[in-house]
């Protein structure tokens, strides 16, 4: 039996860093069906906003002409400016009218990484993301790659707890749950371990890894990463989110901890300055990843949600995984 999820669900949904934000000063895309831009003041304030403009219609996107001028969005068509309150401060002709408002979407920041909330019907959060704590150590910059596909965020976010698919798909070895799934409203934490053998120059390295994947919703997973055996550390993201009801984008985001001792000394490039040793390992497990991703991808784009799947004993949470989902489309 297949079936057809509904393609927005509701949740926080990755719109753009903020150094990306702060460099191209204004960036308009398609996100949840919805045309939005997101710019930010001179204070730093991040608004993300819908790029119609309430006056008469204008498209307020940079290729449209829309541009940020002194921290307020400026209209193309008639001038009109708003600020990241969405409130029309200024005019060119007239006193700015006081019914003139953009249409927002409340956002949150999380490590530099900017979201808004998608309701349905328009209904403001029913729930948080986590706090925006400091992890602790000194890390590498973030980088980021976004893989773009036709699929569903739900579809993605089940692999989450679908641990039989690594060992197949990804010929994981040794794949275990550490603790028991665990659920909380709309927060979900799988946590594993397994050992990967990777071919690095030739020559087959393994290596010895625990994850625990912190969900909240299907547009936010951030994946705490430990490889034992050089005894790094990895923060990662992974941020699916529809665009126009066929396609998604997943958003992939990693940082690496500083170390200063690895245990293994050619693996762990104990050899380069700790800086440029950081930054080749985040981009080496960027890479590492974004492949893994690659072969879900080829199944993800093709395949059909089947809304009462014969599962097996190996299949694990699933069905409470499915339990766990209905919330978002409530």
């Amino acid at each position: 039996m297949t079936d057809h999820l509904p393609s927005f669900p509701e949740g926080w949904y990755f719109v753009a860093s903020r150094k990306e934000i702060l460099e191209k000063k204004l960036i308009e895309k398609t996100w949840m069906g919805e045309k939005i831009v997101t710019w930010c003041d001179d204070e730093g304030r991040i608004c993300v906003a819908d790029a119609c403009c309430p006056h008469l219609g204008a498209d307020l996107g940079p290729e449209s002409g829309g541009m940020v001028r002194d921290g307020c969005l400026v209209c193309p068509f008639h001038g009109f400016e708003f600020d990241v309150g969405g409130k029309c401060v200024s005019t060119p002709f007239a006193p700015p009218p006081k019914t003139a408002r953009l249409k927002l979407f409340e956002s949150r920041e999380i490590n530099g990484i900017v979201f808004a909330w998608w309701g349905i019907d328009g209904r403001p959060p029913q729930w948080s993301l986590p706090e925006n704590e400091e992890i602790e150590g000194k890390w590498s910059e973030l980088s980021f790659s976004t893989i773009r596909f036709p699929g569903h965020p739900q579809e993605t976010t089940e692999n989450s707890v679908d641990l039989a698919h690594l060992r197949y798909v990804h010929g994981y070895d040794n794949v275990y749950r550490i603790e028991p799934l665990f659920v909380d409203g709309a927060y979900l934490k799988s946590s594993f371990s397994f050992v990967r053998f990777q071919n690095v120059a030739g020559i087959k390295i393994k290596f010895d890894v625990s994850a625990e994947a912190n969900i909240y919703g299907f547009g936010f997973s951030n994946v705490m990463i430990h490889e034992k055996s050089v005894d790094m550390h990895i923060n990662f993201y992974v941020l699916a989110t529809p665009v126009d009801g066929k396609e998604i984008d997943m958003v992939l985001a990693s940082q690496v901890k500083q170390i200063h001792k690895p245990k293994r000394s050619i693996v762990g490039l104990s050899f380069l300055p700790l800086n440029l040793r950081t930054s080749l390992m985040n981009r080496f497990i960027l890479l590492m990843q974004k492949k893994d991703v690659m072969d879900d991808v080829d199944i993800w784009k093709k395949k059909q949600y089947v809304s009462q799947p014969r599962l097996c004993k190996s299949d694990g949470e699933i069905g409470r995984f499915r339990r766990y989902c209905n919330q978002f489309y409530q």
